[in-house]
């Protein structure tokens, strides 16, 4: 098992680079968050890397963070859901980003990643809610009651993170009452008053 690579960046593509560790070059794929992070062709490099082999296949995985590979390696429990998509999903969200979605059952959230529909994101939040919520969020989903998931989905879409919209969504009255347009609101003026 390669769990980890250091090395010099050689080469750089669209999903992957190849990087060479004492002579030997790798072809590490990659999200593109962790693509962004590597820097220029000759930098020196550090990845957490994720083994997949198949009988016709042997492929590495590369990640910037110990909890991205983690991540990675949860979704790739889900049936149905492997490397790829997995790896497209850490592509367009955070890991944080990527949790509180699951965690809160934001399934129209997950639906926006190329690849992921209504089924799959709503088997991954049933086979993942429990494990993503025990440990993997800062903000426990316990504090965001399933009616602000909405709310919460909405802010991120607005391009505020995934913390700042659960801070945002944490000062919302408990009032059952309210519209979705109305508690989008009184969470933007949470931003306004900062």
């Amino acid at each position: 098992m390669i769990a980890s690579l250091r090395g010099t960046v050689e080469s750089l593509g669209s999903d992957w680079a190849v990087i060479d560790v004492a002579g030997v070059g790798f072809q590490v794929y990659m999200p593109t968050s962790t693509l962004s992070e590597l820097g220029d062709v000759g930098q020196e490099v550090r990845l957490y890397t994720h083994l997949h082999l198949r009988e016709d296949n042997v492929t590495l995985y590369g990640f910037a963070s110990a909890d991205e590979l983690a991540l990675f390696q949860t979704l790739l429990g889900v049936s149905g859901l492997g490397p790829r998509l997995a790896l497209a999903m850490l592509s367009a969200m955070n890991v944080e980003q990527l949790s509180m979605a699951i965690a809160t059952g934001s399934v129209d959230l997950l639906t926006v990643v190329p690849g992921v529909g209504k089924k799959l994101a709503g088997r991954l939040v049933l086979e993942l809610k429990d494990k993503i919520g025990a440990g993997w969020i800062a903000t426990p989903a316990a504090q965001i009651a399933q009616e602000n998931a909405d709310v919460l989905a909405a802010l991120t879409a607005l391009g505020y993170s995934v913390a700042e919209a659960s801070r945002a969504v944490a000062t919302l009255p408990p009032d059952q009452d309210s519209t979705l347009e109305e508690k989008i609101k009184l969470a933007l003026q949470y931003f306004g008053g900062k």
